[in-house]
């Protein structure tokens, strides 16, 4: 492999990890896991179907199947990590070409980053909320003009950012240490809260007893089937990102068996218990309040106490080390691919923490609609198409073979025209396209306001809309041309 300063397609990041390097178990991809899965954004997504107004039951069934969905194409793109060793920015040279892969990683990264200004934006709330809960008022300020926040929650926004900024050197190693000391912690502060919730709400019967607005004289009777099917595509979309670079993780992997093990029982299983805990707690709070609180560390601000100030600790402490496993690793790969000689991972922690900075991430939380079915179906529609691709090429037609070395080639079997696997980019915005008119409907944008079926009833299912018909339209592209041919592994 050619590691001269001339390859503009090699780093030491992005080469393919060594012998030495590959020390994950089974359980430190679990820890991993579960560490990012008892995070607020995963607790809001229950919490949000709650307020939506479904049932407990319903909305854990939701999440549940969600993330059983989504685990598969994990376990299949992670593979490829596993085994060759490669990241996946390297990865999805083989599909798109060594340069029309800078494309989906650059849409991952966007993506990565939006979520990285999110969980950074309720790292900053929980601190706030934190200081507020010791001095006994609110710290919020006065409101910023423009943007929509008060002064202390932008400083305490900056604050938690320049705090992520400080492990960003510190690398992966630090990242699963992390991790692995945090998870049992995270598990213990949710459960006070069940606790809490249960004590208030005179226990679980009138919690559980809870209508559904979904149930016959309810707001939305008669509509649970045709909000269900959307709110599992959102539940799917949420770790999207994760299935795409996956193989970020599981190249440092010792054997495929410990990274899908790993996963099997890290995702799934925490995503339920931690979708039960938060269908508990906000159910409760109808009862308690008279209105669904999905928000966590707005709930803690309501409680006060000795507890909650450790728990907001915890939830502080949890953020920085969710969000750098999940949002700021794959993104800093992602621009690192883009410029190899002059982007390093560390450089592309710092431009995803920019970027996070940029999209204003607390509109993006304002309310459970625009989280749910515009935030997260949004982003599905844009990477489903990607997860097709990638799936299809690398088991369908290479049968799980690479050739890692023409990865970091400019003239190798991936260079297809002039770097562009045409048959990729073309099956990408053909598994996009169908999605986008539901896609500004749903952003409330006022020049859509006219758009109906079939178009919403496509974005409805965006994540899987977008990654049958690319993966269709791929293999079909790259049979009939020339593609599979000049790029098949001998």
């Amino acid at each position: 492999m050619d590691q001269t300063a001339g390859n503009t397609l090699w780093n030491p990041d992005l080469a393919p990890t060594t012998a030495a390097q590959r020390t994950w178990k089974a359980r430190h991809y679990a820890a991993l896991w579960l560490g990012m899965v008892i995070a607020v954004p995963a607790y809001m997504l229950a919490a949000g179907l709650i307020e939506q107004g479904m049932s407990a039951a319903q909305a854990v069934w939701a999440v549940l199947l969600g993330n059983l969905i989504v685990l598969v194409p994990m376990l299949l793109i992670g593979h490829a990590g596993a085994k060759w060793g490669v990241p996946y920015a390297v990865l999805a040279r083989a599909s798109f070409g060594w340069r029309g892969a800078r494309a989906p990683a650059l849409a991952r990264a966007i993506v990565a980053c939006g979520w990285y200004g999110i969980q950074t934006w309720i790292g900053g709330g929980a601190l706030l909320t934190l200081l507020g809960v010791m001095v006994g008022k609110s710290l919020v300020g006065p409101m910023i003009p423009g943007l929509g926040i008060g002064v202390g929650q932008l400083l305490s926004f900056a604050a938690f950012w320049a705090i992520q900024l400080l492990f960003v050197t510190k690398g992966l190693e630090t990242v699963r240490k992390l991790e692995t000391w945090t998870a049992p912690v995270k598990l213990l502060v949710c459960g006070l809260l069940v606790w809490w919730a249960l004590s208030k709400a005179g226990g679980i019967g009138p919690i559980l007893h809870e209508p559904s607005a979904y149930d016959a004289g309810g707001a939305k009777a008669g509509r649970f089937w045709k909000d269900f099917g959307p709110a599992v595509t959102a539940m799917t979309g949420y770790w999207a990102t994760l299935a795409l670079n996956i193989p970020d993780f599981t190249r440092f992997a010792r054997s495929q068996r410990d990274q899908v093990v790993g996963q099997a029982v890290g995702l799934p299983g925490p995503m339920a218990l931690l979708a039960t805990m938060s269908v508990i707690v906000t159910s409760a709070t109808v009862l308690i309040y008279g209105k669904p609180v999905w928000d966590p560390v707005a709930l803690s601000g309501n409680i006060g106490g000795i507890a909650v100030l450790v728990g907001l600790l915890i939830i502080s402490l949890d953020t920085v080390s969710c969000n750098i496993a999940a949002n700021l690793v794959g993104p800093a790969y992602d621009f690192s691919a883009l410029w190899p000689k002059r982007i390093s991972y560390r450089t592309g922690g710092w431009i995803t923490a920019g970027i996070g900075v940029l999209i204003m991430p607390w509109k993006l939380l304002e309310s459970t609609q625009g989280y749910i079915f515009v935030w997260l179906t949004g982003y599905g529609a844009l990477l489903g198409p990607v997860a097709g691709i990638l799936i299809a090429d690398y088991w369908l037609l290479r049968r799980a073979r690479l050739d890692v070395e023409a990865l970091y080639d400019r003239a190798g079997r991936y260079t297809y025209f002039k770097g562009w696997n045409l048959a990729a980019v073309g099956a990408f915005v053909i598994g996009v396209a169908p999605n986008l008119p539901g896609f500004l409907k749903a952003a409330g944008l006022p020049a859509a306001a006219a758009i109906g079926a079939p178009w919403t009833g496509l974005y409805d299912y965006a994540w899987f809309v977008g990654a049958a018909l690319a993966a269709a339209v791929y293999v079909a592209a790259m049979r009939l041309g020339d593609g599979a041919r000049a790029s098949a592994v001998e």
